[in-house]
């Protein structure tokens, strides 16, 4: 009955995902206090609370911070918790980000399998649950709007409202996920100025505005030499011959006779995966460090990122290559910025679930402290999920999915960071498929419409089934 109901609202499904894609809804500044995360953010949450209250549920606008969509009774709370934020649409789409472009049969647009499509998919299972069945709970979907940044969306909701008793995030992939990795935010920063040099200056960066858990595809640099010491030719030769000599692509253009700027050209991905995608950021700040020490010129940041991050990060150089059951740590450099002459960069570390955060620190504290005008900071920290494998909530949702599909799937753990660990007895369940590429921070991002409906009848069966118990 479930899966017929859905087949009945396919098209209304795919509908409803391109529209929802088609709002630009990337977190910016804003002045008012209720559209905190910005215009087209608060757009995307009205767009979502208009589209419940047609389908014949309960909404709220949370002062703008988030929303949700309900229906049922009872004083248990089944929680689908998904966002409605992206990430900057970044550079060299075969189609427009926001045009939710249909081809091959593929939803393709910022937003389509993180988290759009997915919560597009989870509103209308809850229809299908609504309209056919009778539930022993309130089932409700949870709607985050800045879940690629700071979170301050699920920390609003959860000191007004109501946390659910038991659910899922439809952020992830299947069969269904026990463990996700702690998340660290750091910076590491040094004054310029105290290179105690003219001959060449930092004038300006660019990095598209890329998120920190963005593998970034694009990075750019202008310098300024000092022609009485240093001349454009030569340094131009100069570039060109590192840049050759690491095989990069990186672009070397001259502005005038005393600047020139570099763009970096990278392969964009999740910083959860940064295997999967080329750092821009990394490569560009690797051929800089030799540039400047071809003139005698020690930037105490980048000689500590050539020596301990590089561009394959492993973790060995800095003696934190954990390891166990959620996999390696892994690090990406999402940010590159000079500001007041300080310069910068940004980095995010997916953790192991048993690896001591602090332990993290101490290492860069120790590897540092041998460089006296480089600063260490961690702003953000996000701590990990780790939910026994034979708990009730991980073996139901597990089951559900593979009798769907005929497998026998086991439960896995992932490095991407999920609302799921903001409430208790909550895992990520789905939409990406086993094997399948994930597209997640992806140029030319796109949902398959055949999982796009698949994942709904998942998620109603899992509605159901959490409502009964």
């Amino acid at each position: 009955m479930l899966e017929k109901t859905i087949e009945k609202y396919k098209k209304e499904i795919i509908k409803k995902t391109q529209e929802l894609i088609r709002i630009p809804s990337v977190n910016s500044y804003s002045k008012n206090p209720y559209k905190p995360f910005g215009e087209n953010i608060n757009k995307a949450l009205e767009y979502m609370l208009d589209l419940g209250n047609q389908l014949g549920f309960k909404t709220k606008n949370i002062d703008g911070y988030c929303g949700y969509i309900e229906f049922g009774e009872g004083t248990d709370l089944v929680g689908i918790i998904g966002h409605l934020d992206v990430v900057p649409e970044g550079e060299g789409w075969n189609f427009s980000p926001f045009s939710a472009t249909i081809s091959d049969n593929k939803i393709y647009g910022r937003g389509a399998i993180d988290d759009k499509g997915p919560v597009i998919a989870s509103l209308y299972a809850m229809k299908a649950v609504m309209d056919t069945c009778k539930v022993q709970k309130r089932v409700r979907l949870i709607l985050g709007l800045d879940e690629e940044r700071n979170w301050k969306c699920i920390n609003y909701y959860k000191e007004y409202e109501e946390s659910p008793t038991i659910g899922f995030s439809p952020d992830a992939d299947f069969p269904c996920i026990y463990a996700e990795k702690s998340v660290l935010t750091s910076y590491l920063s040094m004054d310029f100025s105290t290179t105690n040099q003219n001959n060449i200056i930092i004038k300006d960066i660019d990095c598209n505005h890329n998120a920190v858990n963005v593998v970034p595809k694009f990075a750019s640099i202008t310098l300024k030499i000092n022609p009485d010491n240093i001349f454009m030719c030569d340094f131009t030769s100069v570039i060109k011959s590192i840049i050759d000599n690491h095989n990069f692509e990186i672009d070397i253009y001259q502005i005038n006779d005393e600047e020139i700027k570099l763009t970096s050209h990278g392969l964009q991905a999740h910083a959860a995966h940064p295997d999967l995608g080329i750092n821009a950021i990394s490569r560009l700040i690797v051929v800089l460090d030799e540039l400047f020490k071809n003139y005698s010129i020690n930037v105490e940041l980048f000689d500590f990122f050539s020596r301990y991050i590089n561009t394959e990060y492993d973790g060995k150089s800095l003696d934190i290559n954990f390891k166990d059951e959620s996999g390696c740590l892994t690090l990406n450099v999402g940010n590159f910025a000079i500001e007041n002459n300080i310069l910068q960069i940004g980095m995010n570390l997916r953790v192991p679930i048993n690896t001591p955060i602090i332990e993290i620190g101490n290492r860069f504290i120790k590897f540092t402290s041998s460089y006296p005008n480089l600063d260490f900071d961690t702003p953000k920290y996000n701590p990990s999920l780790h939910i026994p494998k034979d708990n009730y909530l991980v073996q139901t949702l597990c089951d559900i999915y593979n009798k769907f599909t005929s497998s026998s799937a086991e439960p896995i753990a992932i490095g991407g960071a999920t609302y799921a660990r903001a409430f208790d007895n909550c895992i990520s369940f789905g939409p990406n498929l086993p094997g399948q590429k994930d597209m997640c921070h992806q140029t030319d991002e796109f949902i398959s419409i055949d999982n796009l409906i698949l994942a709904s009848k998942i998620y109603a069966e899992a509605i159901f089934k959490l409502s009964q118990i």
